[in-house]
């Protein structure tokens, strides 16, 4: 009997992802294996409507919110031991440290973790897994790919996926019924978590695979390189210049240069000038008035001509 379920449950799967493997003719580029991924989604994605959600949402009713956040952050204490794992082999010291004394806090003054006393004291919790310590590594991610039951992933990820289950802790638990309970615990918990957001997700997007893929590869990119991708940000903290009297003299040494541009219309706003400005190093006027205007903005300043030796007027 119980072979015959095996069975059928196989060629159910077979035949879910031969359906999606006849409807993408022309695979996205990065997703040359879209037809098989359409096919394991679309049986993930019934299986979660039928099985799971009815499931978390009959948890979510039963048990208060105030209790459903402590599983949160029971699991999410486990998890941190072996994302501070990952950040050490990635030589991130600092947040492998900070992910070490984040466990201890919570351990310690959490009541096992039920409580994040750690996120109270601003102590950042971070994501990581062996995936991304193979990414971190430059090992590429290789082909998108949609696990049946696990969900969107890469081969690269995949792979490390068998790394992650070892170095989970929960697989440690004895008895071994006691260990599957609480992967059960925290897979039915955490989907209760996304009701909201998967209902939000399932309205709005025109092709719910295409925005979870995409999802998912852009936030995988974003813990390997931490968002910079080898492009420095700005410097938003960069004190900009102060435009008072002495700075007078500067903003007439100035004037001329500005004056030599053609003229487009509409002057520079204050926002872009003093981003110039910043980005220059030298200190011009913030803004002045357009074409059309017949006064100047305050606490500007109208530089004289050059050899008329006329003081400096200031308008108010």
């Amino acid at each position: 009997m119980q072979t015959t379920r095996a069975k059928n449950v196989t060629m159910a799967i077979a035949a879910a992802v031969l359906a999606g493997c006849a409807s993408v003719p022309t695979p996205t580029p990065g997703d040359p294996l879209e037809g098989f991924n359409r096919g394991v989604f679309k049986f993930n994605d019934t299986l979660d409507q039928y099985a799971l959600k009815p499931v978390a949402k009959g948890y979510q009713w039963a048990v208060p919110e105030p209790v459903r956040r402590s599983v949160t952050n029971f699991f999410s204490n486990i998890g941190d031991v072996y994302i501070a794992a990952n950040e050490i082999v990635q030589l991130k010291i600092a947040d492998g440290v900070g992910d070490i004394m984040r466990v201890a806090i919570n351990t310690i003054f959490g009541v096992g973790g039920l409580f994040d006393v750690a996120s109270q004291a601003r102590l950042p919790k971070h994501a990581s897994d062996f995936g991304v310590t193979l990414g971190h590594y430059g090992v590429p991610s290789g082909p998108y790919l949609v696990l049946p039951l696990l969900g969107p992933s890469t081969v690269r990820d995949a792979a490390g996926l068998v790394v992650d289950y070892y170095g989970n802790p929960l697989t440690y638990v004895e008895p071994s019924s006691v260990s599957w309970a609480l992967y059960g615990v925290n897979l039915v918990n955490t989907r209760a978590n996304l009701l909201t957001t998967v209902d939000v997700l399932s309205g709005a997007a025109l092709d719910k695979y295409s925005f979870i893929r995409n999802a998912y590869l852009q936030r995988r990119r974003f813990l390997i390189t931490g968002g910079g991708d080898g492009q420095p940000l700005p410097d938003y903290d960069q004190s900009l210049p102060k435009y008072d009297d002495d700075g007078a003299g500067t903003g007439a040494a100035a004037a001329p240069a500005g004056a030599s541009a053609p003229a487009t219309g509409q002057a520079a706003s204050a926002a872009q000038a003093e981003a110039a400005s910043a980005a220059s190093g030298t200190a011009v006027p913030a803004a002045v008035g357009g074409p059309d205007t017949g006064t100047v903005p305050g606490q500007q300043y109208v530089p004289p001509p050059q050899r008329s030796g006329l003081p400096v007027i200031r308008l108010k």
